[in-house]
C-alpha cells in the first residue's frame, strides 16, 4: 500500500488504539459501578465515555492505521479491496488482528490496574442467549455497513462522529449492548467487572459478530453499489494526516 507509515508503526497503532478503547469501556464500566447502583445509570454512563472515547481515537489514530480497532473491520477492508492493489492485503491483516487481541486483552488489565481490580479474573457475567447473539449480528452489520457506506457515498471524512455516535446509540437499542467486536470481546472476558463477558460466552458473541460481517458485505454493494479504487481507506485515508476527500 502506497504512501503508508511502515506496518509495524501501524499494527503498534492497533494495538494501543484498540487497547485505550477497551480501557475506556471495562474503566468507565467500574466507576459507573462504584458511583451508582442503578443499572441504568451505569450503562449510560460506560456508553457516553465509549462515545468520547472512541471519537477522539479514530480522530487521533485513523491517519495512521485507519482506526479499525477491530477484526471485523479489517477482515471486511481486505474483502472489499481485495482487488484493489493500494488496498490492505493479508499481510496488513495478520499484524492487525494479532495487534488488536492482546490490545484489547491489554487494555482490560491495564483498566482492572488503575481501580485496584485483580489484574486478570475470568469474568462471570453469562451472556449466553439468542437474543443475545441476534443483538450482536445487528450492531455487528450495522457498524461494518456504515463505516464501508461512508467511504461510498464519499463522506468517510465524517467517521469519527458517525462510528462513535452508532456505538453509542447501539449500547441502547440492542439487546447484546453492542460488543461488535471480537478483539473486545476477547478483551472483555479478562475482567470481572461490570463490562465483562464470561469466557464461554465468548465464542458466540464472536461467531455472531462474524455473521454480522458476512451480512454487511452482502448488503454493501445492494445498498451502495460496487467501491471505486481507493475507495476503502477505512476509516480514515492512512498515510495523510488529513480526512479522506470526498471525491473517492
Amino acid at each position: 500500500m502506497t504512501g503508508m507509515a511502515p506496518l509495524g508503526r501501524r499494527a503498534a497503532v492497533e494495538f494501543v488504539g484498540t487497547g485505550t478503547l477497551v480501557a475506556v469501556v471495562v474503566g468507565s464500566g467500574i466507576q459507573a459501578a462504584r458511583l451508582s447502583s442503578d443499572v441504568g445509570v451505569q450503562l449510560l454512563a460506560d456508553s457516553l465515555a465509549t462515545v468520547f472515547g472512541l471519537g477522539v481515537l479514530i480522530l487521533l489514530l485513523g491517519p495512521v492505521s485507519g482506526a479499525h480497532f477491530n477484526p471485523a473491520v479489517t477482515l471486511a477492508a481486505w474483502w472489499t479491496s481485495r482487488h484493489d492493489a493500494d488496498g490492505p492485503g493479508l499481510r496488513e491483516v495478520a499484524a492487525y488482528v494479532p495487534a488488536q487481541i492482546s490490545g484489547a486483552i491489554g487494555g482490560a488489565v491495564l483498566a482492572d490496574a488503575m481501580f485496584a481490580e485483580p489484574l486478570v479474573r475470568w469474568s462471570t457475567h453469562d451472556r449466553w442467549a439468542p437474543h443475545l447473539w441476534l443483538g450482536e449480528v445487528v450492531a455487528t452489520a450495522g457498524l461494518v455497513l456504515l463505516i464501508f457506506g461512508l467511504a461510498r457515498i464519499g463522506r468517510a471524512h465524517f467517521a469519527p462522529i458517525a462510528v462513535a455516535s452508532f456505538i453509542g446509540a447501539a449500547y441502547w437499542f440492542t439487546s447484546s449492548t453492542s460488543f461488535a467486536n471480537p478483539a473486545v470481546t476477547i478483551g472483555r472476558a479478562f475482567t470481572d467487572t461490570f463490562a465483562g463477558i464470561a469466557p464461554t460466552s465468548v465464542l458466540p458473541f464472536i461467531a455472531a459478530q462474524l455473521v454480522g460481517l458476512v451480512v454487511a458485505l452482502g448488503l454493501l454493494p445492494v445498498l451502495f453499489g460496487r467501491p471505486t479504487a481507493g475507495a476503502e481507506d477505512i476509516v480514515v485515508r492512512h498515510g495523510d494526516h488529513r480526512p479522506a476527500p470526498a471525491a473517492r
